[in-house]
């Protein structure tokens, strides 16, 4: 309904520290791409496992502001609404799009589905992907196992594996952000 869902406290904190007000929505980016950092992740992921760990925040506006669009940006491929389309994951070859097996051959990488279909292509890090404990294209296409695919979800599958290599490319970019507003920790 258009009310913020910020502390009082954070908001005034924020406000001061920028100078500037900020909408929710640039803060939300900005916690977004903190918490996709590789650097932040690493050094913090035994907070990440078992509780809360701290969000700190750089000295320098123009480093809040570019951690900020970088995570927006993720924010809005996560959500499918503005990803980059890599054309990748689509599926090839003859059959009844029926998932009987689920297999990855990194020489070739396409993820076989069946004796004679399979998403291709697929980059061995867009495969390997994990969010949490799961690895994504595989628990996606085993859930779905003894099925026929919808063209909806095939072409959904391929939707998840271009924002997977967006997250990958796009982590890269955060990091570098993340060190540079960051030097010092």
């Amino acid at each position: 309904n258009g009310h913020e869902n910020l502390s009082p406290d954070f908001r005034t904190f924020l406000d001061a520290r920028y100078e500037h007000r900020y909408a929710p929505e640039q803060i939300l980016g900005y916690i977004y791409a903190v918490l996709h950092a590789p650097t932040y992740r690493s050094r913090y992921a035994e907070f990440l496992r078992i509780d809360f760990p701290r969000i700190p925040f750089p000295e320098k506006k123009a480093d809040f502001e570019a951690l900020s669009a970088l995570g927006w940006e993720l924010v809005q491929a996560h959500l499918m609404k503005d990803l980059p389309p890599l054309k990748l994951a689509h599926l090839e070859g003859k059959g009844n799009e029926t998932v009987e097996t689920v297999g990855y051959s990194p020489e070739e990488q396409a993820i076989r589905i069946n004796k004679d279909q399979w998403f291709k292509p697929v980059p061995k890090e867009v495969w390997e992907f994990h969010i949490g404990g799961y690895q994504v294209l595989d628990k996606n296409l085993k859930s779905r196992k003894g099925r026929v695919l919808s063209l909806e979800e095939i072409n959904h599958l391929s939707a998840i594996a271009d924002s997977l290599a967006f997250t990958i490319e796009q982590m890269a970019r955060i990091d570098a952000a993340y060190r540079t507003a960051f030097k010092s920790i």
